[in-house]
């Protein structure tokens, strides 16, 4: 058998070390097989936008910090998680929920969501003002799911789409829905302007705190695992640009300036080599 290519050894080499930060390869973890009976079919928005690494990385980041400002999401990751000791270790499962609801078999996507629901039902506990809160709220998830899909769709249009037709970002939201429904979600947007309605209607429950902004500094300041070492800074720097500015404040953080360019352009750089590695279009 003829040797790879140096291109192609490269190319090889670039999606080994990929697939080593997504999935726990000491642990026997393999990346999720895409499947031709998966929820979603092929080459459809909600494909093409979790498919790409770069948009999903800094939509995650974005993701999370708008997730931190629910004092109810926040106290169950204070509460329920090792989310101090094993971000990365978080970070990465979450990765593999959405990979396997967009990507798995239908069967894998249903046992994964399953999984969820169970995890959340057994989470809960009291707020500082002496309130209870659950993981199960249908409120609280509701605000979970947009801010995710408000990145996520943001990062893709910054970095990998500018024109993509309003039509396939409402189609995105559309598919996006049928996760969130079944996580127990409500109210969940199926279009761009109820995202816009819902999102300033749950901007409401948000609340700035000491913990939301610790837990904001971690985020930026986590290093993965097999990761180049100057990756998160660059990746934080997008995720914050593309904050709204009512969230940079709230989390004590400053959109970045003229600084930022240079992390865009090299963003942006990434990402079309990734694309090229995993010979996505």
């Amino acid at each position: 058998m003829a040797s790879p290519s140096p291109s192609e050894y490269l190319r090889l080499k670039l999606v080994e070390k990929v697939r080593g930060v997504f999935n726990d390869v000491e642990g026997g973890e393999q990346p999720v097989p895409v499947s031709d009976e998966a929820l979603f079919e092929k080459d459809t928005p909600i494909r093409m936008v979790h498919a790409d690494i770069v948009a999903m990385m800094v939509g995650g980041i974005r993701g999370l910090l708008l997730q931190m400002l629910h004092p109810h999401a926040l106290q169950g990751v204070l509460d329920h998680s090792n989310f101090r000791s094993d971000m990365h270790g978080r970070l990465r499962r979450t990765a593999r929920f959405i990979a396997v609801t967009t990507f798995g078999h239908r069967d894998d996507a249903t046992n994964a969501i399953e999984r969820v629901n169970r995890i959340h039902a057994a989470v809960g506990g009291t707020l500082p003002d002496g309130s209870s809160y659950s993981a199960s709220d249908p409120r609280t998830l509701a605000w979970v799911h947009v801010a995710e899909a408000t990145s996520f769709l943001a990062a893709y249009l910054r970095h990998v789409r500018p024109d993509m037709p309003g039509s396939a970002q409402d189609e995105y939201y559309r598919q996006f829905a049928i996760i969130a429904n079944a996580l127990g979600a409500d109210p969940v947007p199926t279009d761009r302007r109820e995202a816009e309605v819902i999102f300033r209607e749950l901007r409401g429950d948000l609340a700035t705190s000491p913990q939301a902004r610790e837990i904001a500094d971690l985020v930026l300041s986590q290093r993965p695992e097999g990761a180049p070492p100057a990756l998160q800074a660059m990746l934080g720097a997008e995720a914050v640009a593309l904050l709204p500015p009512f969230a940079r404040s709230m989390l004590g953080l400053e959109r970045p300036g003229l600084a930022s360019i240079p992390a865009r352009a090299a963003t942006w750089g990434m990402g079309k080599t990734l694309r090229w590695a995993f010979r996505q279009n």
